[in-house]
């Protein structure tokens, strides 16, 4: 099942719906990689908050992504982790370090939106 990707402005947002396999995984990132490039994004979105698991190939996809995208010039923020996924990653020592986190998909965007000074809210 390929997971939905969204353009909001200069925004990608992919929401995942359900525990996505290996290959949708794969293929997200794929997508992301062209679109990014195609729509000149500067944001992308990854909504997870449908997701009551979350395996070490899916969260080292997803600190692929964010790291793909800010290679193609765009920032990355995972939103929505639930609390029993979030512990779940923690005593499996599965991290998401450097990349964007928030609670829903308003604060993240709120965190990515470009600040006056040039940075973004997450950059702080």
């Amino acid at each position: 099942m390929a997971i939905p990707i969204l353009k909001q402005g200069a925004v990608l947002i992919a929401s995942l719906q359900a525990a996505p396999t290996d290959r949708d995984l794969i293929q997200l990132k794929d997508e992301l990689a062209d679109k990014i490039g195609h729509f000149r994004s500067r944001i992308v979105a990854i909504d997870v908050s449908a997701l009551d698991v979350m395996d070490s190939f899916a969260t080292r996809t997803l600190r692929g992504i964010a790291h793909a995208t800010k290679l193609r010039g765009a920032n990355t923020v995972i939103v929505g982790i639930q609390p029993d996924v979030a512990f779940a990653m923690v005593q499996l020592g599965l991290t998401l370090d450097g990349i964007e986190t928030a609670l829903d998909l308003d604060e993240g965007l709120a965190r990515m939106r470009p600040q006056p000074d040039g940075g973004t809210s997450g950059d702080r």
